[in-house]
């Protein structure tokens, strides 16, 4: 009986710091769940994983954790110097040494090389998380004509997870984790104007424009894979600071820096979600600190399902693949 109070009194807590967003998105939320809801770390032993951006941040902080957890790690990173540091860090510390892989996210023709030579070696893949982001300070445009932002964050993910696919139908278990973030809730996704190439340049808003989309593909994948199929999940780490997040939000940074996560709270719901059970996280979910939330907030950002399906058939246009 004290159990149950206990754990309802803990999701009564849990609700409230969610909906004032700035306890709940910040370091206090993070470890007043994690101490109220007794949180283990997943045991991944035997599991691949891949992740995105994993020389700093975000991405290397769950690839650390991973490999913590007994997971083989493939790291993909832009940087090879850098790449090598955080691989060299990792194995270190964890006394498991990961794969570096190096590729571009933002280049369709580097992933496109990269993913085909990854189903040529002959690995298995169970779970691929997609980090790597950008939020540039000026607009800039990838060698291809696309829009930088638009490309790290949907169009290379959206790339790589399709041609990876049948890696992750054969895993048993296959998981496709995405990196949102809660500035997603400020913006919905102009189909329109896809690349808000008809919008003045804003980081901010370009940011979240791109991660509202990360959020719609996440729910279109997972109506797609159906029950037998991968499960996808998006997510945000919450309020954490990254190398990225310092250098394009500077003010927030410094306002909120007493509060802010560290990278390791940021990470600790991607490696979660890459054990986490169907009755603890269903498929098509947005989660934060092990538990799913709200995909919308605020009126006139949510997309229907048609929405959903037309932003998937224009990325595999962009990216020249079947949408099938």
């Amino acid at each position: 009986m004290m159990s149950l109070v206990k754990g309802s009194l803990a999701n009564v807590v849990d609700r409230a710091m969610d909906l004032a967003v700035v306890p709940g998105f910040s370091a206090i939320g993070y470890q007043v769940r994690r101490r109220t809801q007794a949180w283990d770390s997943p045991d991944l032993t035997g599991r691949s994983v891949m992740v995105t951006g994993s020389n700093a941040g975000l991405g290397k902080a769950a690839a650390l954790e991973l490999s913590r957890c007994g997971a083989k790690v493939h790291m993909v990173c832009r940087n090879p110097s850098k790449g090598d540091q955080a691989r060299r860090e990792i194995a270190e510390a964890t006394g498991t040494e990961p794969v570096l892989h190096i590729c571009d996210v933002s280049d369709l023709d580097a992933v496109r090389s990269f993913a085909l030579g990854f189903l040529d070696s002959g690995e298995g893949l169970d779970v691929l998380i997609n980090n790597a982001g950008v939020m540039p300070e000026e607009r800039q445009h990838t060698d291809a004509g696309f829009e930088l932002t638009f490309a790290t964050n949907v169009l290379g993910p959206f790339l790589l997870t399709e041609l990876l696919m049948p890696l992750l139908e054969a895993s048993s278990d296959g998981r496709v984790i995405t990196m949102s973030s809660g500035g997603m809730y400020s913006s919905g996704f102009s189909l329109d104007d896809p690349q808000l190439e008809r919008k003045d340049y804003s980081p901010t808003n370009f940011y979240a424009h791109t991660k509202r989309a990360e959020v719609m593909l996440t729910d279109e994948w997972a109506d797609r894979a159906g029950v037998n199929g991968p499960r996808f999940f998006s997510m945000h780490p919450g309020w954490a600071v990254t190398p990225g997040m310092s250098a394009a939000l500077p003010l927030f940074h410094k306002v909120t820096g007493p509060i802010l996560r560290d990278t390791a709270e940021g990470a600790d719901t991607a490696v979660w979600l890459c054990a986490a059970g169907p009755d603890e996280a269903q498929a098509g979910g947005f989660f934060m600190d092990r538990k799913a939330r709200p995909k919308h907030r605020i009126p006139g950002t949510k997309e229907s399902a048609e929405d959903r399906r037309r932003l998937y058939g224009l990325c595999s246009e962009l990216v020249g693949i079947a949408p099938d």
